[in-house]
């Protein structure tokens, strides 16, 4: 039995607190940074406090032109970054629990060859195929498009390994059950599987939102056209100034802005990523 003690109420919550102020204080001093003037942090003391400039800065970036290297507005590619990381969260979610689904339910030569085959592709990140994979997207004719900032990312052996150990701990029962109704195997996974998987399927969705939404090496090798650059390859480019200083409070601005959909995406669906993380029973 553990003991209710306030020294350990208080001491849990001293840890929680500097925690959050660790992890909350770059957010916060890019904000600050967003709202100063642009040489105010080239003078080797860092503001603490918002400047005045807030709505200026903001107005700026939105319109687009604040830097040499990007001309197109931000909300462009925030909207490009929200449709490649859509379509990567959801194409990994369907794969995987179609692919999760076949390997658990059916019964057919080299099942679990090909389960490992499928997980054996860990070892092999976009980042080491980067070349093959470039070179089969070129030949598609699928650069500067959202196929191709998607399609090569949109496997997930992961995710066909959690669902695989979901559906393993639903009950054979089920499938008795469904069988003897006369369900076939597609009723059966939608009616059955698919309302069971909810919240595994949110927690998924989650991850693989903020993992498509961070993406930054192969959308800043297929994009030659700015008009498919994505928010994070964005705030890179506006780094790189040949001549003179980088405007930092507007790539301050970016980078608050970039923010915002992935800290969304979490909160809305903070109650089922958590009961997705820790349902065992079904």
């Amino acid at each position: 039995m553990v003991e209710n003690q306030r020294w350990l109420n208080v001491l849990a919550h001293a840890v929680l607190i500097l925690g959050v102020i660790v992890v909350a204080l770059p957010v916060y001093i890019a904000f600050v940074a967003s709202t100063h003037e642009s040489g105010a942090f080239m003078s080797g003391v860092i503001p603490m406090l918002p400047g005045h400039n807030m709505v200026e800065t903001y107005s700026a970036v939105l319109r687009g032109g604040v830097s040499s290297q990007i001309s197109q507005p931000i909300w462009l590619m925030l909207g490009n970054s929200m449709i490649m990381a859509l379509m990567i969260a959801v194409g990994k979610i369907v794969i995987s629990i179609t692919s999760a689904f076949a390997i658990v339910y059916f019964r057919f030569p080299c099942r679990g060859l090909a389960f490992w085959m499928i997980f054996i592709t860990l070892m092999l990140p976009v980042e080491v195929r980067i070349l093959p994979t470039y070179k089969v997207i070129a030949d598609l004719g699928m650069l500067n498009s959202y196929a191709g900032l998607s399609i090569p990312l949109i496997a997930s052996a992961t995710a066909t390994f959690l669902f695989r150990q979901v559906f393993l701990t639903m009950p054979d029962e089920l499938v008795e059950a469904a069988r003897i109704d006369g369900a076939g195997p597609m009723k059966f996974f939608r009616d059955i599987l698919l309302p069971l998987s909810k919240t595994n399927i949110a927690a998924l969705f989650v991850i693989l939102f903020i993992y498509g939404w961070n993406q930054y090496l192969w959308p800043l090798l297929i994009t030659t056209d700015p008009s498919y650059t994505t928010i994070v390859s964005g705030i890179k480019r506006m780094t790189d100034v040949q001549d003179g200083t980088p405007m930092w409070n507007y790539i301050m601005a970016v980078s608050v802005l970039a923010m915002l959909p992935p800290v969304a995406v979490v909160v809305f669906m903070q109650r089922l990523f958590v009961k997705g993380l820790i349902e065992t029973e079904k």
